[in-house]
């Protein structure tokens, strides 16, 4: 299995390049439109709640210690400005600290994993590169997510949001998953058991019950990514084997 090692500068570029993307579509879009891959939601909601997540994280992230920061709550509008003006304001604060910020600076994180401002840069590309496609969506576009920042996408839900427990579901799984992209040249191998998941390497030594995935899955690296944040369905894709087990890497 190959897998991409992402960088502050691959993570600020994507940032760079999704958040214009992002501050366009809900520009165009009137605040009460719905977001048809966030049901309940509007384009108001949406940009509120990006400009939340950023605001969050910046009160944290450069701090450089690890302590648990307080609860998030999505923005709230103050008086005078608009749902896009407020994101604009928060996404300008946040890259001005990204820009500054030690990849490896002490910072909370709730994965298990180190406790390293990294985690945040990769983080906040990833909800923006997503938002930005959902954005997209309102307005009758929805342009695929960048191939190597979609595949860094895949990996960030394997190694990251599957092993802290964040499944979009609770169930029980038994089975060997295999995700290829196929316009990266990268796969993935996972083991379902129970409510546990392993991401393996292809050198790994499989047991006698895992010489074949019980499932595969071949597309694109966005829609994959897409697929295992619930924006569209695995059934969309090229799919070989027990269907069910795509239950257990959804987080979205």
């Amino acid at each position: 299995m190959s897998r991409l090692h992402g960088t502050k500068d691959f993570w600020i570029g994507a940032l760079r390049a999704d958040g214009p993307v992002f501050a366009s579509a809900v520009a165009e879009a009137p605040p009460e439109t719905p977001v048809l891959s966030c049901p309940g939601w509007t384009v108001a909601d949406l940009t509120l709640h990006l400009a939340g997540i950023y605001h969050w994280v910046r009160s944290f992230a450069g701090s450089g210690e690890a302590t648990r920061p307080g609860r998030r709550d999505d923005a709230q509008l103050p008086a005078g400005l608009t749902a896009p003006q407020l994101w604009q304001q928060e996404y300008d604060q946040l890259m001005t600290l990204f820009e500054s910020l030690d990849p490896e600076a002490p910072a909370w994180n709730w994965a298990p994993q180190p406790k390293k401002a990294a985690f945040w840069l990769r983080r906040m590309a990833h909800e923006t590169a997503v938002h930005r496609w959902d954005a997209q969506l309102a307005i009758a576009a929805g342009d695929p997510i960048e191939a190597k920042l979609a595949a860094d996408g895949v990996g960030e839900v394997l190694d990251t949001w599957l092993p802290a427990g964040r499944r979009a579901t609770t169930g029980q799984w038994h089975g060997v998953v295999q995700l290829v992209a196929t316009d990266v040249a990268q796969e993935w191998y996972l083991r379902l058991r129970g409510d546990g998941v392993a991401l393996l390497d292809t050198a790994t030594v499989f047991g006698h019950e895992d010489h074949h995935a019980r499932v595969q899955v071949g597309a694109t690296a966005s829609d994959l990514l897409l697929a295992l944040w619930g924006r569209i369905s695995f059934d969309t894709l090229g799919v070989v084997g027990d269907r069910a087990l795509l239950a257990g890497l959804r987080v979205g």
